[in-house]
């Protein structure tokens, strides 16, 4: 992952998402996803562009099943946005950045 991108687990979701000042949004994806892969250069893009603005991070789905469920995910890669440890809005699909930037800007 690089530098902006913070892994997220069942153990820190509460602290680094439920409870984070700003924006945050979770990418939620497996290593064997092949659209997940596809995203992931973008995500990594978008977490150096927002850096201050928004926390950007990725929770692995298989390793953290706990999260995973009580989110209700189904299909991956699916990016979520929390705000005030409210979710905001959900993104399902591999999408171009510039859908993800939209995205993630409406909810800042």
């Amino acid at each position: 992952m690089s530098g902006n991108v913070v892994e997220f687990t069942d153990s820190n979701f509460e602290q680094e998402v439920l409870k984070s000042s700003i924006p945050v949004l979770v990418d939620f994806w497996a290593p064997w996803c092949g659209p997940c892969q596809m995203i992931a250069p973008s995500i990594n893009a978008i977490a150096a562009e927002f850096a201050g603005k928004a926390k950007i991070g990725k929770l692995n789905v298989d390793d953290n099943q706990e999260m995973a469920a009580r989110f209700g995910i189904r299909s991956i890669p699916l990016l979520i946005v929390f705000k005030n440890g409210v979710e905001k809005g959900r993104l399902e699909g591999a999408r171009p950045k510039q859908d993800i930037v939209a995205f993630l800007q409406k909810h800042l």
